[in-house]
């Protein structure tokens, strides 16, 4: 018996030494990543699940069971690690097979993710990272860097030269009190912080009276999906004289400490975000102040992503040409991928203004749990 035990380790040693030499001598080759399928799984207010299926090749006519093969992969949204995962004791049969994997995602990464978007022209590119090692083999890496870009346009809707009145539905001072005759908005990108999201805000409005209003404040709320992510209001004192239409800047931003909160929501509803800004001013007139909820001032705009390119296709890890797959490129440790892309627009809508709107007038009108068991993956904070 003992001669028969010596007998089958000397032969799995030989085994062994076969398949090395067979990799070494090139006869076998390396497995290699084929393909990488990820998408969202469950989210709660501070995780979000990542699920992955990685599509493998195994060239050689036998299945790599000799040892554990390991799979390594790292996702990054404009350079910032959003989640990373690793799974061991992998076997891999001959030709194409896919390993599945769930890591989960903190959602705190999200503000540093939005201030790297809105800093790089409200564009992200989506890179993931896989590595395979098996046996005797080595490591094969697989890049998709920049395979995917995220581009969103949130402000450009608000640009607009409609006249709008607004009204305040009171005796004194007849309506419309005053109009909108333009508004305009961009990024403050030069007081971007990783706290703050300024925008600056801009309208153009006209005292069709022939008496002078001072505005004396304006304030802001602004929601996504319902969540507040921000909210303030601005002392301005700013005198519109009769007849003379003047520039009121609204200066306002988003809380990103907020945007976690957002995130839930943006991925409940399958990656669909509406988003409000909603204004209201305080003027002054004969010595009162009054205060007006003007929806014409108010803006509206659909944000709408796929950051893996798989939220309305099904899982297709195993390399095949499901819709919304990345197709992998393998290179040797030192190589370099070569990327496709494709990217995603927001599609912004400006909230309807009034029906009675009229030209320019010249003068008086009438937003670290730990991993449960069977995760494979880190979680980043």
């Amino acid at each position: 018996m003992a001669r028969i035990l010596s007998l089958l380790a000397v032969a799995g040693v030989v085994i062994v030494g076969a398949v090395g030499a067979g990799f070494a001598l090139g006869a076998l080759g390396a497995p290699s990543v084929t393909g990488i399928h990820n998408q969202f799984g469950d989210v709660n207010e501070s995780t979000t699940v990542i699920e992955s299926d990685l599509g493998i090749n195994n060239p050689n006519p036998i299945g790599v069971s000799v040892g554990d093969v390991g799979v390594d992969y790292t996702v990054r949204m404009n350079d910032v690690p959003m989640a990373n995962g690793s799974k061991e004791g992998v076997s891999i049969g001959t030709g194409n097979s896919s390993v599945s994997l769930t890591t989960r995602m903190a959602n705190e990464r999200i503000p540093a993710w939005w201030y790297s978007h809105v800093r790089n022209g409200e564009r992200t590119g989506v890179s993931v990272d896989a590595t395979v090692s098996a046996p005797l083999v080595g490591e094969r890496d697989v890049s998709l860097d920049q395979a995917r870009e995220i581009e969103t346009d949130l402000l450009s809707g608000f640009d607009s030269d409609e006249t709008r009145p607004i009204n305040t539905s009171g005796p004194l001072p007849s309506d419309p009190a005053l109009y909108v005759n333009g508004t305009e908005g961009e990024w403050d990108r030069e007081n971007l912080t990783r706290e703050r999201t300024p925008m600056d805000l801009r309208f153009d409005v006209h005292n069709p009276k022939p008496y002078p209003y001072t505005v004396s404040k304006i304030g802001y709320t602004i929601t996504m999906n319902d969540v507040t992510v921000g909210e303030g209001e601005t002392d301005r004192g700013q005198v519109i004289a009769p007849g003379e239409t003047t520039t009121i800047r609204a200066d306002t931003a988003i809380r990103n400490e907020r945007l976690d909160d957002w995130w839930v929501t943006h991925l409940e509803r399958n990656q669909v975000t509406e988003m409000h800004v909603d204004f209201y001013l305080i003027f002054e007139f004969q010595g009162e102040q009054f205060r007006v909820n003007p929806d014409e001032l108010g803006y509206t705009t659909t944000i709408e992503t796929d950051v893996f390119g798989t939220k309305d296709a099904g899982t297709g890890g195993d390399g095949s040409s499901a819709d919304g797959d990345e197709t992998a490129t393998p290179t040797a440790s030192d190589g370099t991928a070569t990327p496709g892309g494709d990217s995603q627009t927001a599609t912004p809508t400006p909230t309807a203004s009034g029906d009675d709107a009229t030209a320019t007038p010249t003068g008086e009108s009438t937003p670290t749990p730990t991993p449960t068991d069977g995760d494979d993956g880190g979680l980043l904070g």
